[in-house]
C-alpha cells in the first residue's frame, strides 16, 4: 500500500471518531486523532464532550510512550493556543515525540490559523495537510459556519411527496415518510446543539423534538420555536424571527418546519444544508413551499451542490449543500 493510500485509510479512521462527538462538544468543533505505529493504533481520541479533552489529548494520553516515534492523524489542525482548559495540541505533540502528523482540515481559528502546522514543522516535525480535507470540513461544518459567517450552520429537514407537498392542504403530516427514514431524521437530530420548528407546527403538532433511538436518547438537543413566544413551556428558547435565530451560539442548527419558517430562512440565504426525505407517495393540492423570493428562474440553478443520499425502506433521503 502506497503512503497515501496508508494516509487515507488512518485518516478514514480518524474522521469516524469525529462523528461521535458530533452535537455534544460545543463551543469545541468535533475532532478524531488516531494515532499509529508500525502499522497499528496506539492511541485514538475524539473530543470529549464540552469540547474538552480535545481529541489529541485523548490519543496520546491512551499511546503513552508508544506516541514517541509515531504518526498522528487529526481531522483538523492542532490547535495552537493555550486556555485554562488545557495546553495547545501541537504542543502535547511535540511534547509525546510524535515523528508525523497528518492533517485533513486547516484551522481558521485566528488563535492556530496555521501556526500549529508551523509549530510543528518548527520543531522538525514532518506535517502532511489536506488529506480528505473536504469530508473533514463537512464534519466541522457548524465550527467553520461560525468562524466565517459568525452563525451557526442551519440544516433544513424536509418530508415531501413525489409531488412536492409538505403536508396536507389541511396541514397534516405525520407521517409522510417510513419508520425508517424517520429513524434517521432522529439520528439527524443526534448531531445538533439545537433544532427549531416554526409556531405554526408547534401549534399543531406539539412535536417531542427529541431523539428516540435506543441508546441515544441522552442526546437530544435544545428545543427552539421560531414565532409567538406566549404561551411556550419553560424549557423551549423563543426566537422571534429567522434574525434571531442565527444569533444562537449553537454551532448546529436542524430546522424541521414548517412551511413558512423554511420558506423565510431560504429566502434570507441561512440555508447551508437541505436534507430532502422523499416518500414514493402523491399528495394532491397538499402544502408546498411558501414564496423565497425567487425573481428569476434562471437565479435558482447553481445554487445547491448535490451530496450523499440513500434509500431507507421505500423513502430515498437526499442531501444537498449550498455553494458559496
Amino acid at each position: 500500500m502506497s503512503d497515501a493510500a496508508t494516509d487515507w485509510r488512518w485518516m478514514g479512521a480518524a474522521l469516524a471518531l469525529a462523528t461521535r462527538g458530533a452535537g455534544l462538544c460545543f463551543p469545541n468543533p468535533s475532532v478524531g486523532c488516531v494515532i499509529v505505529k508500525d502499522g497499528r493504533v496506539v492511541g485514538r481520541g475524539h473530543t470529549g464532550i464540552g469540547g474538552r479533552p480535545h481529541a489529541e489529548a485523548l490519543a496520546l494520553a491512551q499511546a503513552g510512550a508508544a506516541a514517541r516515534g509515531a504518526t498522528a492523524y487529526v481531522t483538523l489542525e492542532p490547535c495552537a493556543h493555550v486556555s485554562p482548559r488545557g495546553p495547545a495540541c501541537a504542543d502535547s505533540l511535540i511534547a509525546a515525540g510524535v515523528a508525523r502528523v497528518v492533517v485533513a482540515a486547516h484551522d481558521p481559528d485566528p488563535r492556530t490559523d496555521g501556526d500549529g502546522v508551523a509549530r510543528l514543522r518548527s520543531a522538525g516535525i514532518a506535517v502532511t495537510s489536506g488529506v480528505r480535507a473536504h469530508e473533514a470540513e463537512a464534519g466541522l461544518s457548524g465550527f467553520l459556519t461560525r468562524l466565517r459567517h459568525g452563525r451557526p450552520h442551519i440544516t433544513l429537514k424536509l418530508a415531501v411527496s413525489l409531488d412536492g407537498a409538505i403536508a396536507r392542504a389541511d396541514g397534516t403530516s405525520k407521517w409522510i415518510t417510513g419508520a425508517r427514514a424517520r429513524a434517521a431524521a432522529h439520528l439527524e437530530r443526534a448531531r445538533h446543539e439545537l433544532i427549531v420548528v416554526g409556531r405554526g407546527t408547534w401549534d399543531a403538532d406539539a412535536p417531542a423534538l427529541d431523539v428516540r433511538l435506543p441508546g441515544l436518547d441522552a442526546r437530544s438537543p435544545r428545543i427552539g420555536v421560531v414565532g409567538r413566544s406566549d404561551g411556550l413551556p419553560a424549557h423551549v428558547n423563543h426566537f422571534a424571527d429567522a434574525a434571531a435565530l442565527t444569533a444562537d451560539p449553537a454551532l448546529h442548527v436542524l430546522v424541521e418546519g414548517g412551511v413558512k419558517l423554511a420558506a423565510s430562512l431560504l429566502a434570507a440565504d441561512l440555508v447551508d444544508e437541505l436534507v430532502l426525505m422523499r416518500a414514493p407517495i402523491l399528495i394532491g393540492g397538499g402544502r408546498t413551499m411558501s414564496d423565497i423570493g425567487l425573481a428569476d428562474l434562471p437565479l435558482a440553478h447553481g445554487r445547491w451542490a448535490t451530496g450523499p443520499a440513500m434509500t431507507l425502506g421505500p423513502d430515498r433521503i437526499e442531501r444537498f449543500f449550498r455553494t458559496r
